[in-house]
């Protein structure tokens, strides 16, 4: 059993309530410095507050989405967004002043605190008194998404499923089946979406308002310095949304050429892209949750005992919750839990080879969490989302070789791997689309519905619309920014899925190459958490931040010339 680590400045029995922080933290603001060893002690202290309110937060979030349904366990979610947060946020801003004008900073140690230091000083920038209410809004207001999304389902002959576990259907051999419940699955998302649309205008309205609080003609550019993206620009993004385009599309559309004649079909639709061409059925790596969980377990034990220990601790003290039920939030994450030193697992399992994928990403981003569990400071676990999802989509990859604890059929084994490699490049067009939408929502912030569906598809169908034709199902192709919980949660949150799978592809391209030099790599990597700079945390596994044309061109090449070796 793991616990959480032992306190040395703020109670150990703390009741997160405003009446019991305020003291702290005014102890924290108060107290005096006298010298460069005391700041880094009030820096350990403050962190140790801040560690604790997270996990705190954690737990609320977990537990509200495992059970939408369950409104003692919003309100308590909410407490914390309207009457924790709002009050800590201006004590946050004035202990980020204490600490740029101590008379001690430049004595800190350079490499050490470069990183965090950077950071502190963009949220002084940022940060305005005024945005406080209208950030508690926007915390409240977006969880409504899942809310909305978790009470989804349909129904299937005599039996309800939650659109998770409908569309496994999807995979369903007979193509009149597979049309059915995709109209039924499709119908049921298009039911809520004028719903959507009004939550999404409202949430575009409050965020531009911060932006402009802070002083930005809009969301993108306050965004991109919100998100301390000090390491590439809005062009740069643009250039990664070519490359793809260009690199990558004419290479999807060859595979759905053979998958239009494997099926032996005049036109793909969007009910045959998830099929298996050549008629077989379905691949099933286990039959339930527990089963996903110990042969993931077995698996990461097989890379490396270390790895496989992590995710035993983690089943050892119930950090997982991995069923689709109704009721439910849906999609899957890894919640770092700050004091614990562990994280917990959530997703929604229909039993497929899709939820495998989905638990060995969480388990990279496990992994992570745990190899950056005893860094000094709070603030030095905070990966950018580069960096994290470089540990999640790497470990995709490295586990294939050991796959063979889901497939015991070789022919099936097989045919995960290619599955997995054409999921690879087909996550890189949605990539671009999602981030160049997102791009053109906020930089046009006054637009109308339907001004921004039309953007929606002049930026999709460039990238293949998903590589099927949608004649006649205009409705459904206009709707489906709405299936996509980034551009309602965590806005902006997407392009680093493009760049991180570049640099996952780098790493297993490593890993092939010399498999425990490229693991050791890549797990130094992510050891550093966020104390270097995107960068060079990519130079210590091994590879290149990169997203040139040149090199997606070139890693492209290699994930095909893999494919066609299996």
């Amino acid at each position: 059993m793991i616990h959480k680590k032992t306190r040395t400045y703020i109670p150990e029995n703390l009741e997160i309530k405003w009446e019991t922080l305020e003291p702290i933290y005014k102890e924290l603001l108060e107290r005096p410095i006298n010298s460069v060893e005391e700041l880094e002690q009030w820096l350990k202290d403050g962190s140790e507050l801040q560690a604790a309110l997270e996990e705190d937060f954690a737990w609320r979030y977990i537990r509200m989405t495992c059970d939408t349904t369950n409104e003692e366990l919003l309100e308590s979610f909410q407490y914390f967004a309207t009457e924790i947060e709002p009050k800590t946020a201006p004590y946050n801003n004035e202990l980020n002043k204490k600490l740029i004008n101590s008379q001690f900073v430049d004595q800190l140690n350079d490499e050490k605190y470069f990183i965090m230091l950077r950071s502190t000083r963009k949220q002084l920038e940022l940060f305005r008194e005024e945005n406080i209410p209208l950030q508690t809004q926007i915390q409240v207001e977006q969880q409504k998404y899942q809310s909305i999304t978790g009470s989804m389902s349909v129904h299937i002959g005599d039996k309800e499923y939650t659109l998770e576990q409908a569309s496994v259907f999807l995979k369903d051999t007979d193509r009149a089946k597979r049309q059915e419940v995709w109209e039924k699955i499709t119908a049921r998302r298009l039911q809520d979406k004028e719903k959507l649309d009004e939550l999404f205008d409202h949430l575009r309205g409050l965020r531009h308002e911060v932006a402009v609080n802070a002083g930005f003609e809009n969301f993108r550019n306050y965004m991109f310095q919100a998100l301390g993206r000090f390491d590439y620009t809005p062009q740069d993004c643009y250039a990664f949304h070519s490359a793809i385009e260009t690199e990558v599309v004419p290479l999807l559309r060859e595979f759905a050429e053979q998958r239009r004649e494997a099926l032996g079909i005049e036109i793909l639709k969007p009910w045959d892209m998830d099929v298996d061409p050549y008629g077989r059925a379905a691949l099933k790596p286990f039959n339930n949750g527990g089963e996903l969980i110990e042969k993931s377990i077995q698996c990461f034990s097989n890379i490396n005992r270390y790895l496989g220990e992590r995710l035993e601790i983690m089943k050892e003290n119930n950090l997982f919750d991995v069923e689709s039920r109704k009721g439910k939030a849906p999609g899957g994450y890894n919640y770092p839990l700050s004091e614990t030193g562990a994280p917990f697992i959530f997703m929604n399992s229909a039993n497929t080879f899709r939820d495998l994928t989905t638990m060995v990403h969480e388990g990279g981003h496990a992994v992570h969490t745990f190899l950056t569990a005893d860094l000094e400071l709070n603030d030095f676990k905070h990966c950018p989302s580069e960096v994290a999802e470089l540990a999640s989509m790497s470990m995709e990859l490295i586990s294939m070789d050991n796959w063979n604890v889901y497939f015991e059929n070789e022919e099936d084994l097989k045919r995960a791997k290619r599955d997995q490699l054409y999921d690879v490049l087909k996550t890189l067009p949605w990539v671009a689309v999602v981030d160049q939408f997102q791009h053109w929502i906020y930089t046009n912030p006054d637009h109308t519905d339907a001004e921004r569906t039309e953007a929606w598809l002049k930026i999709y169908e460039p990238f293949g619309a998903g590589f099927a034709n949608w004649s006649g199902l205009k409705t459904a192709e206009e709707n489906l920014w709405q299936k996509q919980l980034h551009i309602f949660e965590v806005p902006f949150y997407y392009i680093e899925y493009g760049m991180a799978q570049l640099g996952a592809i780098a790493v297993w391209k490593n890993y092939k190459e010399n498999p425990e030099k490229g693991l050791q790599q890549y797990l130094d990597a992510l050891k550093l958490g966020y104390t270097k700079t995107i960068k060079e945390i990519y130079e210590t596994a091994g590879i290149k931040f990169d997203f040139s044309a040149g090199y997606v061109k070139e890693l492209a090449e290699f994930v095909k010339a893999e494919m066609d070796k299996i």
